[in-house]
């Protein structure tokens, strides 16, 4: 009898220290998803399913012993089914999964939303975009100037047809359109000798780069808006975000805590939302950023790894890695074991 006893208590033991590990798992996902409830409410809410699944099991390990004499076996059995799968299979298991994926990867998943956060932030700041708008169009505009330019040469210096005719002129009258001016006064044109010829094309493409300039500052004023306060903006969330990155370097913010992921959440949702109003400042790498940080509502890769239901979703999409699948393992072998302690421990011997 003693014997017994000493295993009874051995077996109650692990129950124990297995139950407050997966109790903990538990509590720990419905905090992320509830910061705003008491911690000890979770608690209580964490044991008291576990204890009814523990039950479940009990009911189901006497259903199946036919050395145990049991009323309703069947009802029983069905009935720790049920229980199990309420209490185990559709919330235990889920959120001790959640917080063992959630501790083992959130600091990357942190990483990577602060750094395409800031990416797109200094864009706006920056005014990268515009200003790579504003060059490759000022490099066209050179572009079509030059190759005007050279068939402009090429028809004043052919010594076939030497000076300023009809076909010079054409080509000038062309320079109008790219330069959007009304059009280009022809210099006085005097003498068809080589050096009369150099010096009249030379005269020409002064004027017209003259003109160009002021067209590539047009270019540059009409694409700048007046209003920079979206840079200014852009700045301040930048700024605030690379303070958040420096408190959780130095272990200011804790991201294991409800507060600390909050804190982070709450900075990079003003990211999100000053990158979505000023998305035409913006140069997104993909359909899939683009996407998230212009929803209606955009929410950030890191506010869904607080949510036991979200993360599951993405896992069944193939959004995680494989050691996703490693944790619900780990996870639905702590309350295996402590469900066989449990069974061992007021297993009936009668």
């Amino acid at each position: 009898m003693g014997e017994n006893n000493y295993k009874k208590l051995l077996y109650l033991l692990g129950f124990v220290v297995l139950a407050i590990i997966s109790c903990w798992a538990t509590s720990e996902s419905f905090q992320l998803l509830l910061p705003t409830w008491p911690p000890v409410i979770c608690w209580l809410m964490t044991f008291a399913f576990f204890m009814i699944a523990s039950i479940g099991s009990k009911l189901i390990v006497e259903s199946c012993n036919q050395n145990v004499y049991m009323e309703k076996r069947g009802t029983n059995f069905v009935f720790g089914c049920l229980l199990m799968l309420f209490f185990w299979i559709i919330c235990s298991v889920p959120t001790n999964t959640h917080t063992f994926f959630y501790r083992s990867y959130i600091n990357q998943k942190v990483s990577t939303d602060i750094a395409s956060t800031q990416g797109y932030l200094a864009q706006i700041k920056n005014n990268t975009k515009v200003d790579q708008l504003v060059q490759k169009k000022q490099l066209e505009l050179e572009k079509n100037v030059n190759i005007k330019l050279g068939e402009l040469k090429a028809e004043i210096e052919n010594d076939a047809n030497p000076g300023y005719g009809p076909k010079a002129k054409e080509i000038l009258a062309s320079f109008a359109e790219i330069l959007s001016v009304a059009k280009i006064e022809p210099l006085t044109y005097k003498g068809t000798s080589v050096q009369d010829r150099r010096k009249l094309y030379e005269a020409y493409r002064s004027k017209i780069y003259t003109l160009m300039d002021t067209k590539k500052e047009n270019i540059k004023l009409a694409l700048n808006p007046a209003n920079k306060e979206y840079k200014k903006i852009a700045k301040t969330d930048y700024n605030n975000i690379e303070r958040l990155k420096n408190y959780i370097q130095n272990g200011t913010i804790d991201l294991n805590e409800p507060q600390g992921i909050q804190q982070v959440c709450d900075q990079l949702n003003k990211g999100y939302s000053t990158i979505k109003n000023y998305k035409d400042y913006v140069a997104f790498q993909n359909n899939e950023d683009r996407d998230r940080f212009t929803a209606d509502n955009p929410e950030t890769r890191v506010r869904r790894m607080l949510n036991v239901y979200d993360v599951w979703v993405d896992f069944l999409h193939g959004d995680f890695p494989g050691s996703f699948v490693f944790w619900i393992i780990i996870s639905m072998l702590v309350d295996i074991a402590a469900f066989i302690f449990f069974d061992l421990a007021f297993k009936k011997t009668y």
